[in-house]
């Protein structure tokens, strides 16, 4: 066993219909499960599930994560030395390809001033091999729902994740919720675990282009500033319309009918969003990088983390 006495397993089952809780309560009698009643995705089964647990901290884990020995501890440890942080996550590495980070998370998440969330060690498609050159304990803007460690009264405070997200980037928004209310989120490199990923929708799926789209565009109306929420904004529908024609172009009418989509639903739910919008004190945030992560890496070369100066992050 790879956790620490005291530390509860529990499976959160999201209405599952095969024979996954018959296997458990067979082969591991010793985990507890809750059940719930309906799939309301990443969001709200999490949701669902942590109303009915007890706890100082939540470890949101996937089901396709490996945990290495003593992976608890030096996490714990660093939220216990600072009150301020609200969520924090190991290094992920690739399970296929255990020296590699993987895709969802690698060393810590970002985004940029346009919205385009990123990852150290992970640029779209460029993922790097881990050879220690992403081994400091740092801030970051987001972190992954892969393996989240997350305080619980925080998470019960502030109504966890926005269940209108269904799946992907609902971690981003809690994470910038957060740091509007002045905490802070980490990354721990002393704690390393395999994920395989890909779980949940496969990487070619027209439905998670329609799930990232959407919610990308929900994320940056609730927290943007108003000062640069315009500007983003318009940005974004002529980057977006772009994005969609290349799905076209390359044949992926399903893509592009999900860009479509997902602008069509974040219009006709507007009112909402907006209502949301109002429950946030927006202020300046850490971790933003102040550029277009999507013209450095296709025009301008830069393919890893380490070529984005350090003093283009806002502090």
């Amino acid at each position: 066993m790879h956790n620490p006495s005291g530390v509860r397993i529990i499976v959160a089952d999201n209405d599952s219909r095969d024979d996954s809780v018959e296997m458990l309560n067979r082969e591991f009698p010793q985990v507890e499960i809750i059940q719930n009643k309906s799939n309301g995705g990443f969001a709200k089964g999490y949701n669902d599930a942590l109303k009915q647990v007890d706890a100082d901290y939540f470890i949101l884990l996937n089901s396709d994560i490996e945990v290495t020995t003593g992976w608890i501890d030096p996490i714990i440890k660093l939220m216990e030395s600072d009150h301020d942080i609200a969520a924090c996550q190991p290094v992920i590495r690739s399970y296929h390809s255990k020296e590699s980070f993987e895709y969802a998370g690698a060393a810590g998440g970002f985004i940029d001033e346009y919205g385009y969330p990123f990852c150290r060690g992970r640029l779209f498609q460029n993922i790097e091999v881990d050879l220690g050159q992403y081994d400091d304990t740092r801030e970051i803007f987001w972190a992954t729902g892969a393996c989240l460690f997350v305080r619980a009264d925080l998470f019960r405070e502030h109504g966890g994740f926005d269940e209108d997200f269904f799946a992907h980037m609902e971690e981003i928004d809690f994470c910038w919720r957060m740091k509007h209310l002045g905490y802070k989120i980490m990354v721990c490199p002393e704690s390393k675990v395999y994920h395989v990923g890909g779980g949940t929708l496969p990487k070619k799926s027209s439905f998670k282009t329609y799930l990232n789209m959407r919610n990308n565009i929900t994320l940056l109306y609730k927290n943007l500033p108003s000062e640069r929420l315009a500007f983003v904004f318009f940005s974004r529908l002529v980057l977006d319309g772009v994005a969609a024609f290349k799905f076209l172009i390359d044949g992926g009418f399903g893509d592009f009918w999900a860009v479509v989509r997902a602008h069509m639903s974040f219009y006709r739910n507007f009112h909402k969003h907006k209502y949301k919008r109002t429950l946030i004190k927006h202020r300046h945030v850490s971790q933003v990088y102040m550029g277009n992560i999507v013209i450095d890496y296709f025009l301008r070369g830069m393919k890893n983390f380490s070529r984005i100066p350090e003093d283009k992050f806002t502090k």
